[in-house]
């Protein structure tokens, strides 16, 4: 009994196996093209040949250019063929085994994948993942289409796309420099002091001592990731932390003493910025080439092209104390004395340059506004010598203590102007008593009213004929009585020459 249930179980487990793994002919329809044939390359082909036929498949038929039905067909083989002859080990399984190597379910794989094929993942996928599910080419078509129109992107030491070069780009440095209210009208220049990193000398930038060079990485194998499988037949990869995804390594003791493999050191440096006319707070000017040097003694090619980063100078523009700013235009606030407002007249403006005479017209309140074309802050990147406008805003100065005459003045001038709200304190224009006529007595002599008045106060009496009616109101003398006087002079004179 219990050789029977060995047996049955040995025939379950043979049953299980025999159901993952069925024999099976592969369909041609799935078949492993010829790579060469594919790419119309020769065997011999170099790495760069091969590349460049894939370049010139790509662009022919990928399916956003080419609105043909077999062109995604073609595609997607061409794609299959270069990720299949870029990778050495299937390149090299290829060349040996030929597609037997990867159709059938034979379960070899060169990469370490689950069997099926390095294209099992293709195989299925709709949309947009059928041009990339299960290829490990890693193909940015951002950089494909990138370099058909020269628009590769720049490196800062990652992985490469195989369409462009490899440019080991260094970091970008952030400054502050503050600058005048007249500086940024006129532009300035101004030394700005930096400490970036600089290739190193003792190493040209390689990282390394002399004599020595870099080995593979013995965790990875030169792939620069490491492969991890997980359950049910999956795999994972991730970036090897031995050579940081490099694929080679410096040997222990191999660095540079003067860099420690890093390929650049600090240095002091002074760095001397234009500014120009016209900037404004918090903008941004960037210097080409100023900033830190690529490390390419971390690189995995430390011979290959680099460039340092920028340097970012930020502009803080202190405030002035007579000028404002809304753009390319100057504000100005100009005082005026409340005579100049009512009665008009000039008054001097400064400029960014000099001093201008403005006139100011009667009548002028707190707030108007006069604006100097031309004369504000350079406008940047305008034609020629463009530049915004100088705005004039008056503001009208009350005087807050006034002198008796100061205040006889306005309120003659509240009188002149019917102004009955205006407060009096000087009763400039009080009328006098008049005698009352019911009664007999001869009043006395009257008193001149205009004695002992200020000179403003006689001079207003004098304009408005004032003086005048006090005069008209003492009795006058008849024609008679003038030359009765007249006669009279002359026996007083004689009278006075007898005696």
């Amino acid at each position: 009994m219990n050789d029977l249930n060995k047996t049955r179980g040995l025939v379950s487990s043979w049953r299980v196996i025999n159901h993952k793994r069925p024999f099976h002919t592969t369909s041609a329809r799935y078949a492993t093209k010829n790579p060469y044939t594919v790419l119309g390359v020769g065997k011999q082909a170099s790495a760069s040949e091969i590349k460049k036929a894939y370049y010139s498949l790509a662009k022919k038929y990928h399916p956003d250019t080419n609105k043909d039905a077999k062109a995604k067909d073609q595609f997607s083989d061409a794609q299959s063929a270069y990720e299949l002859l870029s990778d050495p080990k299937k390149k090299e399984a290829w060349d040996q085994y030929g597609a037997a190597a990867f159709d059938q379910g034979a379960g070899f794989d060169p990469s370490g994948g689950t069997a099926g094929g390095p294209f099992g993942g293709a195989a299925g996928s709709s949309g947009s993942q059928g041009f990339h599910g299960g290829f490990g080419a890693d193909i940015n078509f951002e950089d494909l289409f990138g370099a058909f129109t020269g628009g590769g992107r720049r490196s800062r030491g990652s992985r490469q796309s195989p369409f462009q070069e490899e440019i080991l780009v260094g970091q970008n440095i952030e400054v502050q420099t503050n600058i005048s209210f007249m500086d940024a009208a006129k532009g300035t220049s101004k030394d700005i002091h930096i400490h970036p990193f600089v290739q190193c000398k003792t190493c040209s930038g390689k990282g390394l001592k002399k004599g020595q060079s870099r080995s593979t990485c013995q965790k990875c194998g030169g792939t620069g990731t490491r492969v991890h499988f997980v359950q049910a037949g999956f795999q994972m990869a991730s970036t090897c932390e031995t050579c940081g995804g490099q694929g080679v390594v410096v040997p222990r003791g191999a660095e540079c003493n003067t860099c420690s493999g890093n390929g650049s050191v600090r240095e002091r440096k002074t760095v001397n910025v234009d500014i120009p006319g016209g900037v404004e707070d918090g903008m941004r000017l960037r210097v080409s080439g100023e900033g830190d040097a690529a490390p390419t003694g971390t690189a995995a090619n430390p011979s290959a092209r680099s460039t340092p980063g920028d340097l970012y100078v930020f502009i803080r523009v202190a405030p002035d104390s007579k000028f404002g700013r809304s753009g390319a235009d100057v504000l100005y606030t100009a005082s005026i004395p409340l005579t100049t407002a009512v009665l008009g007249g000039d008054v001097m403006i400064p400029t960014l340059s000099s001093e201008v005479r403005l006139k100011v017209k009667t009548g002028t309140g707190t707030g108007d506004k006069v604006t100097l074309g031309g004369m504000g802050m350079p406008k940047l990147g305008g034609r020629g010598n463009a530049a915004g406008d100088l705005r004039v805003e008056f503001k009208v100065t009350m005087p807050k203590y006034l002198s008796a005459n100061q205040r006889t003045i306005l309120e003659m001038l509240a009188d002149e102007l019917g102004d009955k709200t205006a407060k009096r304190m000087m009763n400039v224009g009080a009328t006098r008593t008049s005698p009352d006529p019911s009664k007999p007595t001869i009043p006395p002599a009257p008193a001149d009213p205009h004695k002992n008045e200020g000179f403003l106060k006689s001079a207003w009496h004098k304009l408005t004929h004032q003086h005048d009616e006090s005069a008209g109101g003492s009795p006058q003398s008849s024609p008679e009585d003038e030359r009765k006087g007249e006669a009279e002079e002359p026996k007083k004179a004689a009278g006075s020459g007898s005696g």
